[in-house]
């Protein structure tokens, strides 16, 4: 049994054509909405502070709300709405949501007239009509998000219309003025009505909109007249790479396996081509990773000619939190579940961080599945292996910070914890990579990784690699040493070393640095 789910307008769901109704609660309303629009899985206490007031019993409330969703979703004996102790999510494979079906049918060739019409109609209707929570800001941002993203679609609707070769110039110009206006900063959408002025015969319009457009243009500081081709390419380049943020996090396929010991460790794939499993490192989140500043535009690098692969460490992001055993064994444990759960015969790995041991031990014991491996800012041993005393005391004074400054805006924690990840990044970068950790895993995990750190060897497999090996390490790394790096690569028969003007154990997409990275990347695979 097939549902539908309207945004367009009210929010309405539909199942055999009859609308259902749905709980008066807003809030209860908003949640499916978001759990079918996002299209993954969502821990429940981060559902809890989307949509609820944290002094009361969110949990509690988020419970009566599935309650309430369950027998409208679960409907012909199909189960749908999945939520266990730690997440939610709503599988969407036999669900129609009408954005989803109306932005495939814009990409479509040739798309009649009298659909874009129909379109733009559809489009025209208030997205989440009386959905609103004001008091509730995280969910209210994404709202507004997902709303600009409407707004996205009508322009290209318009766009169409503007030029359809079966309309009249007379409707064509019509439809690029609303074009205009739903995108008075577009050079394209100016263009286009001052072409249609032309062809119909007005040069007044004309020279009286060039004026006004060479004004705005000019106040926008965006370049026109002469260079409005480049600005044409500047803008389309500008849209893509927000839609490539957008699309990587709807367009990947998130999904969980079971370790040998039970624990469910969360996985996802996006892209085609060649595939890169990317092993896993702590602080990471299948989700949130691509609204980082640090990984994020390395990702979608990636994944734009590869089938890119990552998972969530135990303890970590969407895999399961209470975990009894957290340890290397575990870890490299896990990187095989997930290799088998994804079917891929051949790969090459990435390892970054402690991800690079990881991949290390792997790499030895299945080098038959290893195309290429490549390491960034790893260390063959961990902090306790040959620390003096009062290295070690540092380190576990590190630990008790860290037990109770995790996430927090805390100068002390600050300074030698997320400083040392970062040292140049700005404030709200730093503010970011705060909340991050909040969301990644708890304080207690926190302090269990760094412990479990202290404690991996794998110096003695560095000689046994036989893959093709790539080190990649910034060069004023202040957390692992840039001589660390040098010194697997020196161990790793044959592999390749190549260092990065950067001070971070974790790249800023801003920096130069990072394309460095995805070019060196790019360049070992296609040699080898």
């Amino acid at each position: 049994m097939t549902l539908t789910i309207t945004t367009l307008g009210e929010l309405t769901l539909w199942s055999e054509g009859r609308a259902l109704k749905l709980p008066a609660s807003k809030r209860t309303r908003a949640l499916l909405a978001y759990l079918a629009i996002t299209n993954r899985p969502h821990r429940r206490d981060r559902l809890c502070e989307v949509f609820w007031d944290l002094p009361d019993d969110p949990r509690a409330t988020l419970r009566w709300s599935l309650s309430k969703l369950r027998p409208l979703i679960n409907r012909g004996a199909t189960e749908r709405l999945h939520a266990d102790r730690e997440r939610v999510s709503l599988a969407m494979s036999d669900v129609e949501l009408d954005i989803h079906r109306l932005a495939s049918a814009i990409e479509a060739p040739d798309v009649a007239s009298d659909e874009l019409e129909s379109m733009h109609r559809q489009l025209a209707e208030p997205f989440l009509n009386g959905i609103d929570l004001p008091g509730q800001p995280l969910f209210q941002n994404w709202l507004t998000s997902e709303r600009q993203d409407i707004q996205r679609l009508q322009g290209k609707v318009l766009a169409q219309l503007a030029s359809h070769p079966s309309i009249p110039h007379e409707i064509q110009l019509t439809h690029a003025r609303a074009w205009g206006e739903l995108e008075p900063y577009s050079p394209t959408a100016a263009n286009r009505v001052l072409t249609l002025f032309g062809l119909l015969g007005r040069p007044m319009e004309v020279a009286r909109l060039t004026d006004t457009l060479k004004t705005r243009f000019r106040n926008a500081g965006i370049q026109w007249t002469a260079e409005a081709a480049q600005s044409r390419r500047l803008e389309t380049e500008s849209i893509s790479l927000e839609l490539t943020r957008r699309e990587m996090l709807s367009r990947q396929n998130v999904a969980f396996c079971r370790a040998v010991d039970g624990v469910r460790i969360a996985h996802a794939s996006v892209g085609k081509g060649t595939p890169i499993i990317k092993a896993a490192n702590w602080l990471s989140h299948l989700e949130y990773d691509w609204d980082a500043p640090i990984w994020s535009p390395l990702f979608r690098e990636l994944a734009m000619h590869h089938q890119f692969i990552r998972y969530d460490e135990r303890g970590n992001g969407l895999s399961d939190w209470e975990v009894d055993n957290l340890s290397f064994e575990a870890f490299v444990s896990d990187l095989e579940s997930v290799v088998e759960a994804n079917s891929v015969d051949k790969f090459a790995l990435l390892g970054i961080s402690q991800g690079a041991a990881v991949s290390i031990d792997y790499a030895v014991k299945h080098p038959d599945r290893v195309t290429h491996l490549i390491l960034f800012g790893g260390y063959p041993a961990g902090w306790r292996i040959n620390a003096t005393e009062s290295e070690v005391q540092e380190r576990e004074a590190v630990m008790t910070l860290t037990k109770t400054g995790w996430g927090r805006d805390n100068p002390a924690y600050r300074q030698i914890f997320s400083s040392t990840f970062m040292p140049s990044a700005s404030a709200k970068e730093l503010t970011w990579f705060n909340e991050f950790q909040r969301l990644t895993t708890s304080p207690e995990n926190a302090v269990r990784f760094l412990s479990v750190f202290g404690d991996i060897d794998v110096r003695d497999q560095l000689a046994r690699v036989t893959v093709p090996t790539l080190v990649i390490h910034s060069l004023g790394d202040r957390r692992i040493p840039v001589s660390v790096g040098r010194d697997i690569a020196a161990a790793i028969p044959n592999a390749e070393f190549v260092g990065l003007e950067s001070d971070g154990h974790l790249l800023l997409g801003r920096e130069a640095a990072s394309k460095a990275f995805v070019s060196a990347v790019r360049g070992f695979i296609q040699r080898h």
